[in-house]
């Protein structure tokens, strides 16, 4: 279950007030808490290639590759291209890390292998080893994917990514009461004209089981902003003990 982005807030500053240390406003907020989840969410690809080289656990339920595993698990998803004038395909735009991808004008929609540059010269080589639409090769390089072969006509889902997607933009969103002009959370789906932003809130997409990580890193960056150094130190202390025990 994801983390509910109000409570995170209320009591990011319930602690910040409790210590009279100020206040963080929601849009100073919401990109401390994107960019946390980013953080934690990048954190797991490292957690997994530590966890993968350690002794493996038989005991269910006590694997923390396989938990590490669940955590990035949900967001892997696929996307088909648009039409190209060329052979050359733009990921899409939540792509945060590049799994495969399959070419849908052969049979069965093979895998497209990745090859270097040099590779692909030497596939060319030979008529046996040239791409062809039932065993299609691709260079993949500055967030494009250049398929071979290149075909004489385009359309959409020529190419299907497979991937693992970025996390959506945390988002405490909220209207202003008209009285007393302070922040009320609005959860409205969807948003709204009346809502800041009007796209409407967006919940960490992240487990519960990182809530308390995610507060003491929301602190830690909220030391910076409000400048004070106890804050952070705090909060550095207190993320780097909650890290120790997590590795233990």
């Amino acid at each position: 279950m994801a983390i509910n982005v109000n409570t995170v807030y209320t009591t990011v500053l319930s602690i910040l007030n409790k210590e009279q240390r100020g206040y963080l406003t929601p849009y100073e907020f919401n990109k401390i808490a994107t960019q946390v989840q980013l953080e934690i969410f990048e954190k797991f690809f490292e957690d997994y290639n530590q966890y993968i080289r350690m002794p493996k656990t038989s005991v269910e339920f006590a694997s923390r590759m396989d938990h590490t595993r669940e955590e990035f698990q949900v967001f892997e998803t696929s996307s088909t291209a648009l039409s190209h004038v060329t052979n050359i395909y733009t990921q899409p735009s939540d792509l945060h890390r590049f799994g495969s991808a399959s070419w849908n004008k052969g049979k069965n929609s093979p895998p497209i292998e990745i090859v270097s540059n040099r590779n692909y010269n030497q596939l060319k080589l030979s008529p046996l080893t040239q791409p062809t639409n039932d065993f299609p090769v691709a260079k993949y390089n500055k967030n494009k994917l250049t398929v071979f072969p290149n075909p004489s006509t385009h359309a959409n889902g020529d190419v299907t990514f497979n991937y693992i997607r970025k996390p959506a933009d945390v988002v405490w969103a909220y209207t202003v009461n008209p009285t007393l002009g302070n922040y009320i959370f609005n959860n409205t789906p969807g948003g709204g004209a009346s809502v800041i932003p009007t796209s409407g809130f967006q919940d960490f997409e992240i487990s519960e089981s990182q809530q308390t990580e995610v507060i003491i890193a929301i602190l830690k960056y909220a030391g910076v902003v409000i400048r004070d150094p106890q804050i952070v130190q705090a909060a550095s202390s207190e993320l780097a003990q909650t890290e120790a025990n997590t590795k233990r």
